[in-house]
């Protein structure tokens, strides 16, 4: 199976014909992505059962959105999103991400025009358009309870985005501008396979929409449209049924994904 026929796939799924390279058509795809494809790590665990602990292939990952509405979380959804950008056209790079450790997250920098963006489909949150880098103040985004600041660079280019959640700093990252391979990761990939690995002991599901989000995290599903926001408090039992219903997914298939966790942990501790 060739590669030209893997990317005519993936811009099928998310509703994108091909054209020339250019900011308008960079948003189109992004927003495209983030509604088509969740932020999800049902698929993650199901890879973990087989004894595996790397990347899905590219066609593994198309096949897992077609057949099964997965996504991944941000390695599989942001490294594929890459490759769809650069083969595309896009003037983009590779990008590692700090958190609490170094490159545990995955980010691309796409330049348009002289100007910089960050493309993130792979942090769970509503970044629907490309993120500006090249910033005199800083760019905020406001959804319901949550807000999200792309701040200024720093003296080495850095752009730190932090997540709040009624005012209050939840998670954050730091995009570093160097340009990387997938490679590069290998060590960071594997070890989120690891059993004390946050999403090997979670079940984290998010897709949005224009207006709004569905999410689930491990008990908790929250569904927003603009500003109104309803939480709905699940147990163990319902989560699969919820996940078919709310995301598409085969309720056998997250049962199963479901029953390698002893016991669903908060994602924040």
């Amino acid at each position: 199976m060739n590669n030209n026929y893997l990317f005519d796939k993936y811009l099928k799924l998310i509703g994108v014909e091909a054209d020339a390279p250019s900011y308008k058509l960079l948003c189109r795809i992004v927003k495209a992505h983030l509604i088509k494809i969740p932020f999800e790590n049902i698929s993650k665990l199901l890879i973990k059962k087989q004894e595996r602990n790397n990347l899905p292939s590219f066609a593994e990952f198309l096949y897992g959105i077609e057949k099964y509405n997965f996504g991944g979380t941000c390695y599989a959804n942001n490294y594929y999103l890459y490759l769809l950008l650069e083969h595309l056209g896009f003037d983009i790079k590779l990008c590692g991400a700090d958190m609490k450790n170094p490159d545990v997250h995955l980010i691309s920098i796409v330049k348009i025009d002289e100007k910089e963006y960050i493309v993130d489909a792979g942090y769970a949150a509503p970044f629907l358009k490309p993120l500006p880098r090249d910033l005199k103040t800083n760019y905020v985004i406001n959804r319901g309870s949550a807000k999200y600041i792309v701040k200024t660079k720093d003296k080495k280019g850095k752009t730190e985005v932090e997540q709040y959640y009624n005012n209050k700093l939840q998670h954050w990252y730091t995009a570093k501008p160097q340009q990387r391979k997938i490679e590069e990761f290998r060590n960071v990939i594997e070890n989120s396979y690891d059993d004390g690995a946050t999403f090997m002991n979670a079940i984290r599901s998010v897709r949005f929409t224009e207006n709004g989000s569905v999410s689930l995290r491990n008990f908790m599903l929250t569904e927003s449209n603009g500003a109104n926001a309803v939480t709905t408090k699940l147990t163990r039992a319902e989560i699969p049924a919820i996940v078919s219903a709310k995301f598409g997914m085969p309720e056998n298939i997250v049962n199963e994904a479901l029953e390698s966790i002893k016991e669903l942990k908060d994602i924040y501790d």
